[in-house]
């Protein structure tokens, strides 16, 4: 799988100009590079990819519209708006707060899905190693927030269960349940995408050309619900850790 991450265009472009740079710099901190020229993992680049990609399209959806309106900013209100009523959804109306956050979390992981669909590119959320980034992500920010909503003692309190007798067996429990969390979001992310990802590289090494195009619209589908379950779950999370009522 190395070889063919790093036979990607824009991950071989990126080490050529980054890669010096970089492994020079990790050689400051003692970690060698065997190849600065595969300094950057393909992973890592899509993901600074993505991260640089879709500011820059939602900047432009976001553009003040003229005397005559166009499409751009309607989508981009869309967009918003979507995010908005699902986290209002779940939380109730205080939940658009913590709309920048979900929304930011959630726009990464559908472009993270769909951009490996593009000839030449690969969906970083194919690796656990982004998909676990995205859930420590929602982890820690659903935590933050249940401890400033309700204060850190009131919260972690919670984790005892409302009958004190009972607090040795529900205290455990409660922590397996929360740790879980993460797990489940970036194994369920990773494997979907994974899997789906492989299956279209083997179809076209077969046969390139037709076959794969049903696959690739399974996939938008896939891609789609996927960052939708991410986005429900994480916003199900800050409603349980944000109540006042366990």
């Amino acid at each position: 799988m190395e070889g063919l991450e790093h036979s990607l265009w824009i991950v071989d472009a990126f080490n050529r100009v980054f890669g010096p740079p970089i492994a020079g710099l990790l050689g400051l901190f003692g970690v060698r590079v065997a190849d600065p020229l595969h300094a950057v993992p393909a992973y890592l680049v899509m993901v600074f990819f993505v991260a640089v990609l879709v500011p820059v399209l939602l900047k432009l959806a976001a553009r003040r519209p003229g005397l005559v309106p166009t499409r751009r900013p309607t989508v981009a209100e869309t967009v918003v708006r979507m995010f908005e009523r699902v986290v209002t959804d779940a939380v109730g109306p205080a939940g658009r707060k913590y709309v920048p956050v979900v929304g930011t979390v959630g726009i990464f992981v559908f472009a993270s899905n769909m951009i490996g669909l593009i000839p030449g590119m690969m969906s970083p959320t194919s690796k656990l190693n982004v998909t676990v980034g995205c859930a420590l992500v929602v982890f820690f920010y659903y935590h933050a927030q249940g401890m400033k909503a309700q204060g850190v003692f009131k919260y972690l309190k919670t984790f005892a269960g409302p009958i004190p007798a009972m607090a040795p067996l529900m205290f455990p429990i409660e922590l397996i349940s929360h740790f879980s969390r993460p797990v489940s979001l970036s194994m369920r992310l990773f494997g979907n995408i994974f899997s789906e990802e492989l299956l279209i590289v083997i179809i076209a090494s077969i046969v390139p050309i037709i076959l794969p195009l049903p696959f690739m619209v399974l996939s938008i589908f896939t891609a789609v619900i996927q960052s939708f379950v991410f986005v429900l779950l994480s916003c199900i999370y800050i409603s349980s850790a944000v109540s006042h009522e366990h």
